[in-house]
């Protein structure tokens, strides 16, 4: 019999609501999960014990007395170190704030709690958020619970370790170039990067800043599709100053059966070769989904060009992080690409372009973005969706050395790690929305995900996508040793 742990969190919350399960004893069982797990994952890295049994016991007496409850009342959940939570460390993973305590909780903790969950601690991510892996020199590295000489992806990988191997009952992460989906689709799970700027990211920092970060968005990852739709009501919202003058209002799913959907999909991506196994599994999706009378065309893609918007992701995701750099680093870069022939368009000369980009040229670069997001409005007047790859490959082998310096094995072929994140970039570069679900294992028994991208605000239709995904193909499993 699976452990209740695995059960999804509206699951859990229902239990509890009918008093079949109290708060606090679900939350002892997910802390002696911890115990028993977290020592050989590290995925949890942080937590507040006694704060989250006070809480929970609170819950248990909402419960008996009969006060209205929220769609995640009691139900123990974790969030992403990146997220401020009141009395807990924010770090980054950045050695010269590993002393950094939050004073207060993020805007979205708070409405977790408010929605009733209760928060008892931190997942591990890399240093800056920036690897599609889980190792920094403050909490170490964090395994994958289905090979732990794996990487669980990355930046929300110790979220995805802690759900797959049923630490927690819920996870938020945060995405700017596939840290939900890589380690969603890494882990089996399911993940979902919402449309840009409909969840405030308020707390979401490392230095108290108060202004959003271009691309950067927050979103839930869950072991059922269910719970994305729960987790993103919770969270979605403007902070309170835009509050009292708009409101977000998703539309429902456009459609409600699976063969009312007319859907794209990409088997293969010739911009970025793939793995033959990745390849094998979308073909095998696209084969499903025309037996079960989807509309599908294989292959159909935007009309803008793939390899010069990859191009455009490189520049800009590299002038959004550029704040990051000292003055003397920033000198050092700005010489650096000076030096630049320029025919040199290495993922290195991109790099080096974005975090030394002058605002006259970021403003350039961000009109022809603009033109190829109205190209996806376009696409989206033809179809529903459009489904991709969630990676290159499997989950990589644990490294420490740096993304630009790392490469990686494709059917045999040495390619540049970076690669991986132009498959997320497809959306991130454009506001869209995309849901991960996962879609079988590849020949090394490694979880395999599909990208669900959907047209701006559409996120309820994408995650409506993967459920029926979850209904009628795939659904999570648990990793063997943990049930």
């Amino acid at each position: 019999m699976t452990d209740i742990a695995f059960l999804p969190a509206k699951h859990l919350a229902n239990l509890i609501r009918r008093r079949r399960i109290g708060s606090l004893e679900l939350l002892d069982h997910y802390i002696a999960r911890v115990e028993k797990y977290n020592p050989v994952l590290n995925a949890i890295i942080a937590t507040d014990i006694p704060a989250a049994r006070r809480r929970a016991r609170a819950a248990d007496k909402d419960v008996a007395s009969g006060e209205k409850l929220g769609p995640l009342h009691g139900v123990p959940m974790t969030v992403k170190e990146s997220f401020d939570v009141k009395g807990l460390p924010t770090t980054w993973g950045v050695p010269e704030r590993k002393d950094s305590i939050a004073a207060q909780d993020a805007l979205s903790v708070q409405r977790l709690r408010d929605a009733g969950a209760i928060v008892f601690g931190k997942t591990n991510i890399p240093i800056w958020l920036a690897d599609c892996q889980s190792f920094n020199a403050n909490y170490g590295k964090t395994s994958n619970p289905w090979n732990l000489d794996r990487t669980p992806g990355g930046s929300s990988g110790g979220s995805a370790a802690a759900l797959a191997a049923g630490l927690t009952g819920l996870e938020m992460g945060s995405d700017i170039a596939g840290s939900i989906r890589n380690p969603a689709a890494h882990c089996g799970l399911f993940g979902h990067k919402p449309t840009m700027g409909i969840c405030s990211t308020l707390g979401h920092t490392l230095h108290e800043n108060v202004a959003p970060i271009d691309m950067l968005v927050i979103g839930p990852l869950a072991r059922s599709a269910a719970d994305l739709a729960v987790g993103l009501s919770a969270i979605v919202g403007l902070d309170e100053i835009d509050s009292a003058g708009l409101r977000i209002s998703l539309p429902p799913p456009q459609r409600k059966r699976l063969d009312e959907y007319r859907v794209s999909i990409l088997v293969d991506d010739e911009t970025i070769p793939l793995t033959r196994d990745i390849v094998a599994l979308q073909q095998e999706l696209a084969d499903f989904l025309k037996s079960s009378k989807v509309s599908v065309e294989i292959g159909a893609r935007p009309d803008f060009d793939a390899d010069e918007a990859h191009r455009l992701y490189d520049i800009m995701l590299r002038a959004t992080t550029s704040a990051r750099q000292t003055d003397a680093e920033f000198d050092a870069n700005t010489a650096a690409r000076d030096a630049l022939s320029p025919r040199d368009d290495s993922k290195w000369a991109r790099m080096l372009r974005g975090m030394t980009l002058s605002h006259r040229d970021w403003t350039a670069l961000n009109e022809s973005r603009h033109r190829i997001r109205w190209k996806w409005h376009e696409f989206f007047q033809d179809f529903d969706l459009m489904l991709t790859p969630a990676t290159v490959m499997t989950a990589i082998p644990h490294t420490e050395t740096l993304p630009y310096e790392r490469t990686i094995q494709v059917d045999g072929t040495r390619r540049p790690f970076m690669n991986q994140i132009w498959l997320p970039g497809y959306s991130n570069f454009t506001y869209l929305p995309t849901t991960v679900a996962p879609i079988g294992f590849a020949g090394d028994g490694m979880p395999v995900g599909v990208q669900i991208i959907g047209p701006q605000y559409g996120d309820r239709t994408c995650i409506q996508f993967a459920g029926l995904l979850e209904k009628y193909y795939r659904r999570f499993e648990p990793p063997p040793g943990y049930v």
